[in-house]
């Protein structure tokens, strides 16, 4: 190993030793994949984060990162994901089951379980029969991180033991709360959706219903930005948030917007980034 290599690696394991620091995703629908660019942008710096917690697409993804799997591999089976991976319905303005998700979790997931994934890891919804958030740190991975994702009006609530789950992002679409309330002292936060509560001028319904669920995640996201020390915002306006055609580019574009910030980032895990009190 070069002296170089072996200097910085015993800098950033005495920083690691000394401060925590978690990683907090964003929902956004299909505009998540732009997490998967940011995973590449730590994967080549030697950046590993200590928790994970997510919302919606951001739980999926960030459940993907908490497995340690390689970015080529995530790349990969990114490559095989389909529209009808995450809507079945037969009619578009019907909500669609979460059967094919389900699937699709099961089949890409080297784990049943969210005790078993290697990294500590928080997937957040809420129960619609209390109304309370949840933070998932165990139980089953398909039926939670499905539930996290159940967009009210656009898929049909998941039950999962005594709760009925719909999206996270209904009361915390950036839950840096969770990172902060589980003993993070520093967290890096992507937000994939930057762009919610600009609204729409187009007449599509679908287009002006998801633009309404964007308004009203305005205010829990700037929370949990409040409480983020590095927010990562990549420019996913042009891209649809229930497609997966432009994949790659939403990938590209996570990558850029993270190697952008990636001076303070390296500066955080070099130890030279204040606490906050």
């Amino acid at each position: 190993m070069h002296i170089k290599e072996y200097l910085e690696k015993r800098r950033k394991k005495k920083f690691k030793k000394k401060y925590r620091v978690g990683l907090c995703l964003s929902g956004g629908g299909t505009r998540g994949f732009a997490h998967l660019g940011a995973f590449k942008a730590f994967e080549e710096a030697g950046i590993e984060f200590d928790m994970v917690a997510g919302t919606s697409a951001g739980s999926l993804f960030g459940a993907l990162y908490a497995t340690k799997m390689k970015y080529a591999d995530m790349l990969t089976l990114a490559s095989g994901v389909k529209n009808s991976d995450f809507r079945n319905a037969k009619l578009k303005f019907l909500p669609s089951k979460m059967d094919n998700l389900n699937q699709l979790i099961k089949s890409i997931f080297p784990v049943r379980r969210i005790e078993e994934l290697k990294i500590p890891f928080f997937a957040v919804s809420v129960d619609l029969k209390t109304g309370e958030e949840i933070h998932f740190k165990e139980g089953e991975l398909a039926p939670i991180l499905s539930g996290s994702c159940a967009i009210p009006g656009v898929y049909y609530p998941v039950k999962y033991k005594n709760m009925t789950l719909i999206d996270g992002g209904v009361k915390n679409n950036i839950p840096a709360d969770v990172l902060r309330d589980n003993g993070c002292d520093f967290i890096v936060t992507i937000d994939c959706n930057c762009t919610r509560g600009r609204g729409t001028k187009s007449e599509n319904f679908f287009t002006q219903f998801m633009a309404s669920v964007g308004i009203m995640n305005v205010n829990n996201s700037n929370k949990g930005k409040a409480l983020s020390d590095i927010v990562i915002c990549p420019n996913m306006e042009k891209f649809a948030s229930m497609k997966v055609k432009d994949r790659i580019e939403m990938i590209n574009e996570g990558y850029r917007a993270t190697k952008e910030m990636m001076p303070y980032i390296e500066n955080l895990f070099s130890g030279r980034f204040k606490k906050r009190k």
